[in-house]
This record gives C-alpha cells, sequence and structure tokens, in this order.
C-alpha cells in the first residue's frame, strides 16, 4: 500500500502532516512522490493568506484527474482550508472526506475502515527524527483582526502536562534529541487547563528527561511572554536561545487596527528584557506589509523598527484580506504593487541584517544537533537556530558536534566539523 501527503503551511501543520506519516507507515503503507501511484492521499492546508489558498485550490484541482483514473483511491483534505465541508463537498464531490485542522485521529479511523485495516499494527513505532514538533496548545483566543487561526481552529486547548511528558518521553526513546513545542500561541499555554500550569511549569517538568537535549517552543506573543517565562529560557540549560516573537507592524495605529494588545513601545522593553536576561539570544519576527490604511511613513516605522531591532530573521508578507475576519471589512486600499515594492524593501534590509549578524560567527565554534544530510552535506543548527552545514565523511546522525564558522551567508553557514561531544559535555 502507498500514500500521497501534500502539506503547507505552519508547523502545526508539520506537526500534524508527520503524525499521520507516522500512522500510515506504522499500518504498512509507503510514501510515494506520485499521486496517482498512491492508494491514500492527504493534503494538508493552509488559507492564512491568499497565496497559500490559491496553493491549495490549484493542487486540488490537479488531483481530479487522479480520482477519475483510480476511483478507489481515498483522498482526504485537512486543515484550515476546512471550513464548510458540506460547500467542501459540492466544490470537489471527487475528494471522500473533508477534516478540519488537526484532526488525524480522524484521518487515521477513515483510513482503517475505508480499507478494513481495523486497529491492527503492521509494524511496531518507529524511530522519532532528531528533532520533533510537539503541539502543546491547539487554537487561539486572541482576535486579531487579519487573523483566520480562531476562526478555524476554534478557541485555546491546551493538552494536559502529563500527557505532554508521556509523549515527550516516548518520543526521545525512540531517537529524538530535541523538541519544538507548538502553538498558534504558545506563551497563554495552560490556561484553559483547571490546575492554570503555565509554559514555563511545563518547561521545568520537560527539563529533566534524561536523552532530551534541547527544547524550544514557538510561536509566541508579546502581549503574553511573560517575565517568568522569560528567567525560565534563561536558568534552563536545555532550553535554547532562540525565540519567535510576531511583532506585525512598527506602528502603533495599525497595531491598534490589528487588535493585537500592546504598542511599539512596550514591544521593545519586551525585547530589551529578554537580551537583558538572555545574553546572546536571537529573535525572530513576522511583519505584514500592506494593511489597510497603511500609509508611507506607517511603513517606515516598522522599517526604522526592524533597522534598531536588528532581528535575526523576518518572516514578512504582503497583507491580503482573509473571509470572515474583522479586517476583510476595511477597504484593503493599498496597491498590490505598493505591497510588493514595501515586502521587497523589507527583505532587502533584513538580507542586510543577517548577513552582518552571521558574519559575526566567521571563526567561532559553535555546537550543532546533527538532523541529517542534504546534498551530500551534513546539517544542523545551532541553539540560536542557525542552519549549519559541514562535510565529514563519519555518521554524526543525532550527534551533538563542533563545527568552526568558515562561511557565512544571511540564511546559512558552512563550516568544518572540529569534533564530537562527548556524553559528559551534552546536555
Amino acid at each position: 500500500m502507498k500514500y500521497y501527503l501534500w502539506s503547507i503551511g505552519c508547523q502545526m501543520n508539520d506537526a500534524d502532516s508527520a503524525r499521520a506519516a507516522e500512522a500510515l507507515e506504522q499500518m504498512g503503507f509507503v510514501r510515494v512522490e506520485d499521486p496517482g501511484k498512491a492508494d491514500v492521499l492527504l493534503l494538508n492546508t493552509c488559507v492564512v493568506r491568499q497565496s497559500a489558498e490559491d496553493k491549495v485550490r490549484g493542487h486540488l484541482a490537479s488531483l481530479k484527474a487522479v480520482k477519475r483514473r483510480r476511483p478507489d483511491a481515498f483522498l482526504a483534505v485537512m486543515g484550515c482550508f476546512v471550513n464548510d465541508a458540506q460547500i467542501l463537498h459540492q466544490q470537489y464531490p471527487y475528494v471522500d472526506l473533508f477534516l478540519r485542522p488537526s484532526d488525524v485521529e480522524g484521518f487515521v479511523k477513515a483510513v482503517r475502515e475505508r480499507l478494513a485495516l481495523g486497529d491492527r499494527w503492521v509494524r511496531p513505532p518507529l524511530p522519532a527524527p532528531v528533532s520533533v514538533y510537539v503541539p502543546i496548545v491547539y487554537g487561539c483566543d486572541h482576535f486579531c483582526t487579519y487573523c483566520i487561526v480562531r476562526l478555524r481552529r476554534g478557541k485555546q486547548r491546551s493538552r494536559p502536562p502529563e500527557e505532554i511528558i508521556a509523549e515527550v518521553e516516548d518520543l526521545v526513546k525512540r531517537g529524538a534529541r530535541e523538541v519544538t513545542l507548538l502553538g498558534q500561541n504558545v506563551d497563554s499555554y495552560g490556561r484553559d487547563l483547571p490546575t492554570k500550569p503555565d509554559l514555563a511549569d511545563l518547561l521545568e517538568a520537560l527539563h529533566p528527561i534524561k536523552g532530551l537535549w534541547r527544547i524550544r517552543f514557538l510561536t509566541s506573543h508579546p502581549a503574553d511572554m511573560s517575565q517568568k517565562l522569560i528567567e525560565t529560557v534563561a536558568s534552563l540549560p536545555k532550553v535554547c536561545e532562540h525565540l519567535e516573537i510576531p511583532v506585525q507592524s512598527g506602528d502603533d495605529a495599525i497595531l491598534k487596527r490589528m487588535v493585537r494588545g500592546y504598542t511599539v513601545a512596550q514591544y521593545k522593553e519586551l525585547v530589551k528584557r529578554i537580551r537583558e536576561a538572555i545574553p546572546g539570544v536571537s529573535l525572530a519576527t513576522d511583519v505584514i506589509v500592506g494593511f489597510p490604511g497603511e500609509t508611507e511613513e506607517q511603513f517606515m516605522n516598522t522599517y526604522r523598527l526592524l533597522e534598531e531591532i536588528r532581528f535575526d530573521v523576518v518572516h514578512v508578507a504582503a497583507y491580503s484580506p482573509r473571509p470572515g475576519t474583522a479586517a476583510s471589512r476595511l477597504k484593503d486600499d493599498v496597491p498590490p504593487e505598493e505591497k510588493k515594492r514595501r515586502l521587497r524593501l523589507i527583505e532587502e534590509l533584513q538580507e542586510r541584517i543577517s548577513s552582518e549578524i552571521n558574519a559575526g560567527l566567521l571563526g567561532e565554534e559553535v555546537e550543532i544537533l546533527v538532523e541529517g544530510r542534504r546534498k551530500g552535506r551534513w546539517f544542523g543548527r545551532t541553539r540560536t537556530n542557525k542552519l549549519v552545514f559541514f562535510e565529514d565523511p563519519g555518521n554524526w546522525q543525532g550527534q551533538m558536534v563542533i563545527v568552526k564558522v568558515e562561511e557565512a551567508g544571511p540564511w546559512s553557514l558552512r563550516g568544518r566539523f572540529i569534533r564530537k561531544l562527548s556524553m559528559e559535555e551534552a546536555p
């Protein structure tokens, strides 16, 4: 039996897709890249921007011919594209099943029933990747006017700490060495649970797990990141010095229109406290350009903020209205060509800043957790989430090694293998 999986969107989708793939492979399925050869096909979708929705619709349309040739193939669509399944069935009658975001269990159950597999497992649990995503909270309780996440994923739903701890322990036994805790707003973890544990408490609980070397988390919300969390990150050796904190705009009027819940001054104060508590921390952010009503001066406020803070990474997107959001009722009055210009300016600025930051690592010896090989080279990430490539004949999969940085670009580093860290040196 063969399966085809196509996934687009956020890290939560990546995590869901990995879970679905693992379940299928435990049932004896083998992954193929040609959808025409698959017995089961899953599209895990995103509509956070119009460009993502266009890709989903285009790929979904291309599978109509596959289903015509192989009507017995099982085609399922999951993710934020799925809003009203009844309407979608009318538009795409050849799709067998539409599933809401993260409904991996529903997908697996449907596959078992469709192929009469019951509950049997053909294989034991598979080895885990070196670095894995672990969702800890689904949905979101914020009402950002541009965002469709709450409409599609619902209110915040946190997983109990004991469930998360058990999953991480199992992943580590199967070979994982790094976990990234995921949530649309990971900083608000636990507020909906009876005992009100927070993310800092969860980090403390995961830290003692033997064999777990690194812990990361994303994505944070500036209005919800507590000083307790900052101090916990600073105090726990396994928690990496890298934070993703979307600012979205550097103008207070735009932030208010977005209903982000903080001002530029408050955001800058947060960054100051983080950098004081966590020396050498790397910061990533998200920015939207061309939000309804954004003037040239308001855009330049964002540009100047990025110049001032000097993030390691900036994810920038041009605003596109999402049906059902509050912002979709505003006039989308920034012309497409102007959005592209502003986006290009941010990209050029950030390429320069990232190049300058990474150039500072030239000649430095950095600690790398090796995740695998790509185009004949080993690759992994530093604690500050810098992607590093190196060549060496040894087998360093899943190992912690020291690499001396010899080349630095805006998006990655290249270096020379120095040595493997001993078990005593590993966390």
